[in-house]
């Protein structure tokens, strides 16, 4: 039996019409008129083409088929009586004169329908993706992934970077998440680590002297997920440049990023480089957020002075941050939603009054505004009609709360969110440290081996405790588009010294630098160039490119939210046999 096809199934035309033609596919559904008369859809990765039944006997052989059975038909191309300009194929169809089974679908009904797989439950799709991804619509964001990819590929060459693969198994390291830790079978009680980004490696090229780097890496973390977040694995366009700053770092990407947008996202307008740039403070004091969707308009104001000794308890001695919106004509069921919505997302209260048509304060939080009215409109620059959100706590729980309350009023009024375009901006000058939520100590805010302002000096007047640590900043941009985090990037600290006085500062002695950063601190101690890099996000970059809301509609094989493989069972037990070898004992919870 041969598998052969001499066309696909989204490629004959008016022009074949007479030819003998064999296509392959799968048989997607039948329409019968009778016993001897029936219109059969067969699809492929091309497309579909019409089969014509037209014989008891090729009826038969189709009444013993299950749907998505794979099928060769063997015919002559006719032209149709009724044509279908909505399909590439709709002015032909196929006459069959031999059908032949290739693949057998032995199950007379599917987990959903292929066509209509997207309203299935997530789980189920997942479950079942080899047949979710037979649905055109979902295989064209794969499709689309491809192209990008490549696309990628192509401008990273063209700007002379040069593609290197890094490993997989390499040592853990203190990068910010969990690692995923692989046991070594050769050297009991030790352990690999996959990589959370190829960032030691490609600082390491940097020192061996290779000028541009990239690569479509596969990064892994163990981390919860979220609509833009998948757990386990993604993929970044991880790149680094040696003798290169941070204008040379956003120059790069902005060359490379903007035509990829232009070409292949649903939005036509796209920001022209270059792209504006925010530092770190104005941006959480304007927006609340380190990743503002700057299709929306509205910014954050102080109302600390203006609204902090109104009698209110909860702004006693507290920073109040607002978000006045003009034309916010809410129902009060629709404000507490908002109010509620904001909660959820940042477990904080939020409250709010208006400035009625007759410049009255109302709703809220009004009796307690009202005293001091005068002076809160003019503060906030209220106008008749104007909506105040407003948010009270430590300075950054208050810009926090109220960027959230920012981002949901936006979504909620088309007239202060422009939302049809792509909005890039970068955020520049993040602070090199933080004090951890968990923790509860000082810890790098973004990547550990960035350079700081100020270098040497300003990490020493830290250590003596001349400067707050927290007030240096590093030279660390994050690429934002849309209100999504899209890149990361950094100017490196190349210099083994301040490396070291970096980690002082978050309690890592030198030695334990070396131990825990062994090819790194050898590497700059033998003359390591200034480098500097990013790594824009793949999978995010896809989803913004389709308007998806959830990133796994862009990956081939996910994960569910809680980390699991449904189609293959991963994670799964392995055999006590595969244990001994690794050298590991399984030690489960105790039972309450």
């Amino acid at each position: 039996m041969t598998q052969s096809r001499t066309h696909n199934c989204g490629e004959l035309r008016i022009s074949n019409v007479g030819e003998e033609v064999t296509l392959s596919g799968w048989y997607e559904n039948i329409r019968k008129v009778s016993k001897t008369l029936g219109f059969l859809v067969l699809r492929d990765f091309y497309g579909t083409t019409q089969i014509v039944i037209e014989t008891e006997e090729m009826m038969n052989i189709i009444d013993e088929l299950n749907s998505e059975t794979t099928i060769q038909v063997e015919g002559t191309v006719r032209e149709r009586s009724s044509k279908n300009d909505k399909l590439p194929t709709g002015d032909i169809e196929v006459v069959p004169k031999a059908i032949r089974v290739l693949g057998k679908c032995i199950y007379n009904e599917l987990p959903f329908e292929i066509n209509r797989s997207k309203e299935a439950d997530e789980n189920t799709r997942l479950k079942y993706r080899f047949l979710d991804l037979r649905n055109p619509e979902v295989k064209k964001k794969i499709v689309l992934r491809s192209n990008v990819v490549a696309e990628l590929r192509r401008r990273m060459e063209d700007e002379g970077f040069l593609e290197i693969s890094t490993p997989i198994l390499t040592a853990s390291s203190p990068e910010g998440a969990r690692d995923y830790i692989v046991p070594s079978r050769k050297f009991p009680g030790k352990f690999y680590a996959l990589p959370q980004a190829p960032q030691q490696f490609k600082q390491l090229l940097m020192t061996a002297g290779f000028d541009r780097y990239f690569q479509i890496a596969p990064c892994f973390r163990d981390e919860d997920a979220r609509g833009d977040r998948t757990p386990g694995e993604f993929y970044q366009l991880d790149m680094e440049m040696a003798f290169a700053s941070q204008d040379d770092v956003l120059a790069v990407l902005e060359k490379v990023v903007v035509p990829v947008f232009e070409k292949f996202g649903i939005y036509k307008r796209v920001t022209p480089a270059p792209f504006r740039r925010i530092p770190y403070l104005e941006a959480m004091e304007k927006y609340g957020t380190d990743k503002p969707d700057l299709r929306i308009d509205l910014e954050l104001q102080d109302a600390t002075d203006v609204l902090g000794d109104i009698g209110f308890e909860t702004f006693n001695g507290k920073k109040i941050k607002a978000v006045v919106v003009d034309g916010f004509t809410a129902t009060r069921k629709q404000i507490d939603q908002l109010i509620a919505d904001v909660e959820v997302q940042t477990a904080q209260k939020t409250y709010w009054f208006r400035l009625d048509e007759q410049g009255e304060i109302v709703g809220g939080i009004s009796k307690f505004v009202q005293p001091v009215k005068d002076k809160v409109v003019s503060a906030l620059g209220l106008k008749p009609g104007c909506f105040v959100g407003i948010a009270a706590g430590t300075l950054g729980v208050a810009q926090k709360t109220a960027g959230v309350m920012r981002t949901k009023l936006g979504t909620l009024c088309p007239e202060h969110m422009d939302k049809e375009q792509y909005q890039f901006c970068w955020i520049v000058d993040f602070p090199m440290y933080e004090i951890g939520e968990e923790s509860g100590e000082l810890e790098f805010c973004h990547n550990p081996f960035s350079m700081p302002n100020g270098g040497l000096e300003a990490l020493e007047k830290a250590e003596k405790g001349e400067i707050d640590p927290l007030s240096i900043t590093a030279f660390q941009y994050d690429l934002v588009i849309n209100g999504y985090e899209s890149a990361s990037g950094a100017v490196r600290n190349h210099d083994p010294e301040i490396m070291v006085k970096a980690f002082n500062l978050v309690g890592l002695g030198e030695n334990e630098v070396k131990s825990k950063f062994p090819a790194m601190y050898n590497a700059f101690c033998y003359g390591a160039p200034p480098h500097a890099g990013a790594a824009p996000g793949v999978d995010r970059m896809i989803m913004l490119l389709t308007g998806e809301e959830s990133i796994r509609e862009v990956i081939t094989f996910p994960m569910n939210g809680n980390a699991q493989d449904l189609m293959c069972g991963a994670p799964s037990e392995v055999t006590e046999k595969q244990l001994r070898e690794v050298h590991i004992e399984i030690r489960k919870p105790k039972e309450d």
